[in-house]
């Protein structure tokens, strides 16, 4: 079932093409990313999305659509959202290493296939601020960065640490039960919609039954269980604190004041760290900032964007 969203007329006028890149590894072998270009293909700023844990480009679709749907503030952007490898339409890794090492790999060899010119801004969601941070910190030459709820500290030291050991435990049992089990248990709808129930803070019915069915579409839309488990291994065994100090580029974290995975005053911990980062905190929301809360988002980045920069 599908599920009007609030969003569907802003949606609708986003122009999109759907690409597909060829990436190579270090292997000397590569894999096919899929990718969705939003905006002037010869805008003079390109914007990388990188999506977080078990989504796909869809999740950030309602930020893409608050920064080019406003006929009243036009922006110079071409925006490009793949899906992470092995989720969505975007095939696993060549390799079949899907650590945080062979994501921050693929992240810079991908955009070195996308070849912007021009300037260029990554932003990273969730997991995705995790794989966007270690690139970052590993060389690409990316001009901006931007992390929306950032993992700012390990997700078991979280206000609600007990679920992600629960969630620990939920992936350890899928990767130790035959293989047809495991695969059944991580797909299973009754989990995922626990999952969206504790993220969503939104107390709008439409808005919440839009989410949940976006999680119900999309959450479950990988490639194997062992992409899953990797991915997930990589989640909550790494945090951007542990990059933040290699990046000089300009920095804006975008935070929630009610996220269950990292809490605010972690996140005014992980600024401090970064010798050029700025925060903004968006309130009464969680997890779900590209859900729940993506115009006050889309106006962060807008203003990020905006600002002069030393020659």
């Amino acid at each position: 079932m599908i599920v009007s969203s609030p969003y569907d007329k802003l949606l609708e006028r986003l122009p999109v093409r759907e690409l597909t890149a060829t990436v190579p590894d270090l292997h000397g072998s590569s894999s096919d990313t899929r990718y969705w270009q939003y905006g002037d293909p010869c805008a003079a700023t390109t914007l990388v999305l990188v999506h977080g844990f078990r989504g796909d480009h869809h999740g950030l679709q309602l930020v893409v659509a608050e920064l080019l749907g406003d006929d009243t503030n036009p922006t110079d952007l071409r925006i490009v959202a793949p899906d992470l490898p092995g989720f969505g339409e975007s095939a696993p890794l060549a390799d079949g290493v899907h650590s945080l090492a062979g994501y921050s790999r693929w992240l810079q060899e991908f955009i070195g296939v996308l070849a912007p010119t021009g300037r260029l801004v990554v932003l990273g969601h969730s997991f995705g601020s995790i794989v966007v941070a270690a690139a970052v910190a590993e060389g690409l030459e990316a001009d901006d960065v931007i992390l929306v709820n950032p993992i700012a500290a390990p997700a078991l030291s979280g206000p609600r640490g007990v679920l992600t050991r629960l969630a620990v435990f939920y992936y350890w049992a899928a990767a130790t039960l035959p293989e047809r089990w495991g695969y059944a248990l991580l797909q299973n709808r009754a989990i995922v919609r626990i999952m969206s129930v504790s993220m969503a803070k939104t107390h709008d019915g439409d808005l919440r039954r839009w989410i949940h069915n976006q999680h119900d579409r999309y959450f479950s839309d990988f490639a194997n269980r062992q992409v899953v488990m990797a991915a997930f291994t990589a989640s909550v065994s790494h945090d951007v604190s542990e990059f933040a100090a290699r990046i000089r580029q300009p920095t804006l974290l975008i935070a929630a004041d009610r996220d269950d995975i990292t809490p605010l005053a972690a996140q005014y911990r992980l600024q401090a760290l970064f010798s050029n980062a700025t925060l903004r905190v968006i309130e009464n929301v969680g997890h779900l900032i590209h859900y729940e809360k993506p115009k006050p988002a889309a106006g962060f980045i807008r203003d990020f964007l905006a600002e002069e920069r030393p020659l």
